[in-house]
């Protein structure tokens, strides 16, 4: 029953990692992209609006959803040492203790995902809000 309890704790932090991973990759691609669009190469704002805000949902998907997964891990954790102690009988406070931390990390993963995806995707959406801003200035509207 041990193995159960590793596959679901690192199952899922093996799912945020993944998460982690696309929202990373979509900011940087974004963040460079913000570096070398020219805004004067765009006839109207919403065809420039478009290309800014591209890809920017999967990193809010991720910020949004992280702390649910983590969660998730969690719940799951906590089922399978509370079915352990059915199962077995044990009332050992250390093993519960143990099984509990455990459970715990996921949700700490999960909440480590999800904080820096929210500050990215802020961050991008008010670039993207700038350029759109340059764009309108610069051509009067």
């Amino acid at each position: 029953m041990e193995w159960l309890h590793y596959i679901i704790d690192y199952g899922i932090i093996a799912v945020l990692i993944v998460m982690s991973v696309i929202a990373v990759a979509v900011a940087i691609e974004r963040k460079f992209f913000y570096r070398k669009v020219q805004i004067a190469a765009y006839a109207d704002k919403k065809t420039l609006e478009l290309q800014l805000t591209k890809r920017l949902h999967l990193i809010a998907t991720v910020g949004s959803n992280a702390p649910y997964v983590g969660l998730l891990g969690t719940v799951l954790g906590i089922m399978l040492t509370f079915s352990t102690i059915g199962t077995q009988g044990i009332a050992d406070t250390g093993q519960i203790m143990y099984g509990l931390a455990l459970a715990l990390k996921a949700t700490a993963v999960g909440l480590a995902v999800a904080i820096p995806a929210v500050i990215m995707y802020n961050l991008l959406l008010r670039s993207a809000k700038e350029l759109i801003f340059q764009w309108e200035i610069s051509n009067g509207r």
